[in-house]
């Protein structure tokens, strides 16, 4: 258990740096909510999809389907899995299906029951959109992951 929260510790420190860089020159444009169903983590990585909303203060919301690949540990199953990240953008005038795109980072999270984790993700349209490292996972089931993480967000209906 405490290797575990080494590794945890080590990722979170990594996204923290990782997205200081990335938010340079940008603002916080919206969030970015996805749900998804039943994952099963294979020891070397995992594929995910989850259904997403772009949520912006006084625009539409808009959907996505992102689709997260994860390479390295991942151990266990989940039931559910919900994230949320505040988006930062060159300008918070984003047109529908402008996250479009793919994204890479680092991920850690850990469930017994209950379980939370920590998320950066930098990517989109000339690597110009950052989604907040320390967003807000939920998952229910039994599961260990860290490692690097790919994501392709397109458009939803």
């Amino acid at each position: 258990m405490r290797r575990l929260f080494a590794i945890l510790s080590a990722v979170t420190l990594i996204a923290s740096f990782a997205i200081a860089h990335a938010q340079q020159n940008r603002v916080q444009a919206g969030t970015l909510e996805c749900r998804g169903g039943a994952s099963v983590g294979l020891i070397v990585g995992s594929v995910t999809n989850l259904g997403c909303v772009f949520r912006s203060p006084g625009h539409p919301d808009d959907l996505y389907v992102a689709t997260i690949s994860k390479i390295g540990v991942d151990l266990g199953i989940t039931e559910t899995t919900a994230l949320a990240w505040a988006v930062f953008a060159p300008t918070v005038q984003l047109g529908p299906g402008a996250l479009s795109g793919n994204y890479g980072g680092v991920d850690a999270s850990a469930a017994i029951g209950l379980g939370l984790g920590a998320n950066v993700m930098v990517g989109g349209s000339a690597n110009s959109y950052a989604f907040q490292p320390l967003s807000v996972q939920g998952q229910t089931g039994l599961n260990v992951a860290g490692g690097i993480q790919g994501m392709q967000l397109r458009p939803g209906r």
